[in-house]
Formats: C-alpha cells, structure tokens, sequence
C-alpha cells in the first residue's frame, strides 16, 4: 500500500466523510490532527482529570465496566484498569478480518476520539494516527463483537497494538509482535489512563467501516447491473419501450428511474431491441427483463437510506460515558449498533434480489426455449459442446448462499456481561455478511455480463447498440473469450469478474453513454 497515494485526511471534530473512510482504508491516505481536534482533547482530558481527583464515583473514570461498575477503583489502581479491559476484551477468535477493514475501524475509532467527548489525551490519538500512518495493523479476528458496547473485541485487539502487545502486521505484510513494529517506526506504546482504555473500545467503528465500503462498492455494482440487463435485453431481442421515462414518471420511485435510464442509455440505437415482433410478436417480455428497473431501483431507494444513517454514523461521536461541552461526563447508550444493523441486513436483502434476478436472466439466455432463437446454453455445437451449462450453475449456488446471507443478523439478541448488555444488535455479523454477499453479487453479475455477450455475438445479421459494441471491444481485450467450442471456463469467469469488480465494465459504457446516474 502507498502511504503518500492520496492527499491526507486532516481530522476535526465534526467527524468524516464517506470518502475520508475509503480513502485512509484502502487508498492509504495519511490522517493528521487539526489544531481543533487536538483543543478538544486536551479540554475533556481537563474535565476527566478532574473527575478522577474527586472522591465520588464515575463510571469508566473511576470504576469498573459493564456489570462490575458498582466497584470503585482507586487512584492506583486505574492504569491497571484500563489496560486490563484492552487486554481481557481482546478475545475475538477465528480468521483475520481484512486489511481495509482494520484500518477503517482504527480511523473512525480515531474520529470519535478526536471529537473531544471521550477524554482521550491528544498524545493517544496522535499514537493511533501514528500507527494508522506506518501502516500497521493490528490482526483483528473475525468472532467477538456483538455490535452493542461497540465492536468490543476488535477494537480491542486495535488498542493492544497501542500498548505494544498482541500481533499486527506490518507495511511488508508480515505478521509480527506489536512492539516490535511500534519499535521499527519510532512509536512508543501508550500507557493508559483514565477513561482511555474504555474510550478506545466502546464504538459502532467496525460495522460502520463495513457499511461505508459496502456502499461504495454496492454503487459501482448496481450501475454494472443495469448494463448487464440492458445487454440480456438486447441479447434477447427484448422491447426497450417499457424503458421509456413517461412510464416511470408514474410511478416515482427515483431508484427506478434512474436504473430505466441506464439501461436506455446503454441500448440507444440497437438494432436488436424489438426486432422479435417482426415474425414471432412478444406482448411483453418476461419479469426478470421487464422489471429489470423496478427491483435494481428499489435496491438503490434501499442505499440512499443505508447512506443516510452511515451519514448520521460519521457525523457521530460514539462513547459511553461521553464528555458534554459543560462538563458533564454522563452515561448513555449511544454504542448500540441498531440503526447500523439494520441497513447492513436490509442491504444484504437487497444484493441477494438483485442478484436473482440477474441469474434468471441469465438462465432465459441459456434455455433454448426461452431465449428466441440462441442455441442452447450458448453452445458451439450443443451435444457435443456444454457451452454455459455449468457457468449458471456456479451462478446458482453464489446466489443461493447470498438467499441465506439475507437472514438478518439484527433480528438477533443474545444476552451478555450477566444481563446488564441484556439486548446487543449484531450489527458486526450483519456487515460481514454483507461483505461476502457483495463479493458474490460482483461474480453473479460478471456471469451474466458473460453470457450476454456471447447471446450477443451470435445473433450474426443484427447490430448492437453502440455502448454494447463498446462493452464487446474491451471484454474481449481483458482477455474474456467470444463463442466457440467448449474451452477451460474458469478463467474466462475470473477475467468477467475482474472486469466487472474493477469497474472496466462501467468505463467501457460510459465513453458512450455519459455518466450513468
């Protein structure tokens, strides 16, 4: 990863922005502090440190956590306190979390920080900058948060890096002990004070890290697919007038209308669109072609209200108990993962539609009673030739574990810390199934975009729209072959889903169509 790839992310006290959230965790964007952010922390260290001096007890100052707050702690004994929480709540267990994932959690755990409502010294959060910029990561596992008093044991196994303990991976890649990495790069590990152990813990940071990435991923899938649909259309002479805006002016869903559009955009002068009334007339074409806008639309009403909350998430400063500008240090609930959780699943739901009804299309492609004239499965010489029998079949089983993926996570509550955490969101399970569900969108869409232009390619005499000849030229250049007998498919899928992942499929279209919305 280059370090220096992107202008850096300065951190105030307002929070973040979508794209300061991609930018740190996958483009390597360097964080600075402003002089806001660091005034802020040295005012509510003021007020913790004042706290922490007075004889009566304050929750996370001054006691234990969760269900051992009624014990108070003395003065001497508060810096054991605070590094013990990190290192008894970094419990998770299972494989590593990603990269950009880890790095997304630190920054916005950072963000909070940086609010000036934890009571975090400016010397910590320059450290987590520090680690952030070095590009060191701690090694997060994938079990452990319940999404309620934040993502405990992720955010955990992050503030271990900070004192110098557990494992974390370096810049090169390679995993090694914590303080050895701080070493190498001139950090010295943090020693905790109080507050600070439970400040670095008690945030929404890694499922909203998820669900920022999500959307940003799910945006450039969701323009894939009504290209992918506009090509099946056309690859099965399909009628572009159910398209039309007038029809979708009444109905004034904006998702809707935007996804008509794309996939008018891309068929705009084909010779192949309506051909079919000429000798064997259609009424209407089949649901997964006509309705093409209607559910791609609804899942694009479904992110604009996911970019919302993630909006409102970024703007917040997530902590128990938090730093009011009197001088307050007061508990509340804000860590619970609810409003997140639900975007996560209701995404999820989302993808897993979207995703079915592109590999319906798909199939009508391949059934030769279905797809008007194409030899079945797209063969070369059916029989002999399987052509893309088993290509759905993959797609079939990508879309069947996305179905199972849709179950919500946040429908679930599991009681923990002796029932004082008596209702958790599981907003963390929620986003990493999400990240699984979008990986197998992009391969069900590259599939699809895979059989439909080879539908097109052979309906030889009939011209494509300009876009599809567009889509044609550079998917054959990035190496995913055109029709002919039976070949070894693996890699021709792998090239489709490269295509379509990088976002090659969307800058072939676009040259010709403009931007699509």
């Amino acid at each position: 990863m280059d370090m220096h790839s992107v202008d850096p992310v300065v951190l105030g006290t307002s929070g973040v922005t979508a794209a300061d959230v991609v930018a740190v965790a996958r483009g390597g964007a360097r964080v600075e502090l402003s002089e806001e952010a660091v005034t802020a922390l040295a005012a509510a260290r003021g007020i913790v440190d004042a706290l922490a001096a007075k004889p009566d007890p304050v929750y996370g100052v001054s006691t234990g956590f969760g269900a051992l707050a009624t014990r108070h702690i003395s003065q001497e004994l508060r810096g054991r306190l605070q590094r013990n929480i990190v290192r008894s709540h970094a419990a998770g267990m299972g494989p590593r979390v990603e990269r950009e994932v880890v790095r997304a959690l630190m920054f916005l755990r950072l963000k909070t920080v940086c609010s000036g409502h934890t009571g975090v010294r400016p010397e910590v959060a320059q450290t987590m900058a520090d680690v952030l910029n070095a590009g060191i990561t701690p090694v997060v596992h994938e079990y452990g948060s319940l999404g309620c008093s934040g993502d405990l044991a992720p955010l955990s196994h992050c503030a271990l890096t900070l004192l110098g303990e557990g494992d974390a991976e370096g810049p090169d890649g390679v995993v090694r002990p914590a303080g050895e990495l701080l070493a190498a790069h001139g950090i010295a590990p943090v020693e905790l004070r109080e507050k600070e152990g439970l400040a670095l813990l008690n945030g929404t940071d890694g499922m909203l890290g998820m669900l920022v990435m999500a959307l940003t991923d799910l945006e450039l899938l969701y323009k894939s697919a009504d290209i992918t649909a506009a090509l099946t259309l056309e690859a099965l002479l399909g009628t572009d007038k159910v398209l039309a805006p007038e029809l979708h002016a009444i109905r004034p869903h904006p998702g809707q209308a935007a996804s008509a559009a794309n996939m008018l955009a891309v068929l705009k002068g084909s010779g192949l669109t309506g051909h079919h009334q000429e000798g064997a007339p259609r009424v209407q074409d089949a649901y997964s072609v006509r309705c093409a806008p209607q559910v791609a639309g609804a899942g694009r009403d479904t992110m604009a209200h996911a970019r919302t909350v993630a909006e409102r998430e970024l703007a917040s400063a997530v902590d128990n108990p938090v730093v009011l500008p009197d001088g307050r240090v007061e508990s509340n609930g804000n860590f619970h993962g609810a409003p997140v959780a639900y975007v996560l699943d209701f995404l999820a739901i989302a993808a897993a539609d979207l995703a079915s009804i592109a590999e319906r299309r798909t199939d009508r492609l391949l059934d030769k009673n279905r797809s008007h004239g194409l030899p079945p499965f797209l063969a070369d010489d059916a029989g002999v030739d399987s052509g893309l029998m088993i290509a759905q079949y993959t797609q079939a089983a990508l879309v069947s574990e996305m179905k199972r993926l849709a179950v919500p996570a946040s429908a679930d509550s599991i009681p923990s810390s002796a029932m004082q955490e008596d209702h958790v969101s599981m907003g963390w399970s929620a986003a990493r199934k999400l990240r699984t569900a979008v990986d197998n969108l992009t391969r069900v869409l590259a599939v699809e975009l895979y059989a439909a232009t080879r539908a097109i390619e052979l309906r030889e005499g009939l011209t494509p729209a300009p876009a599809s000849r567009a889509v044609l030229e550079a998917v054959r250049e990035a190496g995913v072959e055109g029709p002919g007998p039976d070949r070894f498919l693996a890699p021709d899928l792998a090239a489709a889903d490269a295509f379509v992942r990088q976002g090659r499929l969307l800058a072939a279209v676009e040259p010709v169509t403009g931007p699509l919305a």
